[in-house]
């Protein structure tokens, strides 16, 4: 049975790429707790083409997804593993202007009315998260912290596999997510 809706973003994780004269490689996923949101738009360029006074041709070219994902907090981990923060003996990290971010896939999952549904991103480029907070007024105000992302095709011209799991216990969600990520 499919899914008439999905719902509920959850279990997003990331897995450092590297790429090694051509040869993708992924390390092994890192859960990135408190996803609060992920909002991408198909990126491409239509291509139209005019002959014998009509549309003659008509394409549209699949070059991924660009958008943003928003968390509670960007983990320390991801700081470091991806955006190439550093670290000192006293545990302090640190922002280097110099430092690229990595390329990563980004592995999510949300609930559907049967089916969980997960997805992976293949070749994520990421920036620099957004930094926020304000005064406490008469109420505390929740602030998160959202970052832009760029998903592009791989080598392949894989950009993205979701899955439809009925098995939605932890271990296995993670093995499947695991074996999709390595594929590519």
């Amino acid at each position: 049975m499919a899914n008439k809706v999905q719902y509920g973003l959850k279990n997003a994780h990331y897995a450092v790429l590297t790429n090694t004269d051509g040869v993708i490689t992924y390390d092994v996923p890192v859960k990135v707790p408190g996803a609060v949101n992920i909002s991408l738009s198909g990126k491409g360029d239509k291509a139209e083409f005019y002959a014998d006074d009509v549309l003659y041709f008509a394409a549209n070219s699949n070059q991924g997804y660009e958008g943003n994902i928003e968390l509670a907090l960007v983990p320390d981990s991801f700081k470091i593993d991806v955006l190439g923060w550093e670290t000192d003996a006293s545990g302090a990290i640190f922002e280097n202007a110099n430092t690229l971010a990595k390329d990563i896939a980004l592995i999510f999952e949300f609930n559907g009315d049967v089916n969980a549904v997960r997805h992976v991103l293949y070749n994520v480029s990421v920036s620099r998260p957004a930094i926020e907070g304000s005064t406490k007024g008469t109420s505390l105000e929740i602030k998160t912290e959202t970052f832009d992302i760029t998903a592009s095709p791989n080598m392949a011209g894989y950009v993205k596999a979701k899955a439809n799991v009925i098995d939605t216990s932890y271990a296995t969600w993670f093995d499947a997510i695991y074996e999709y990520v390595a594929v590519v």
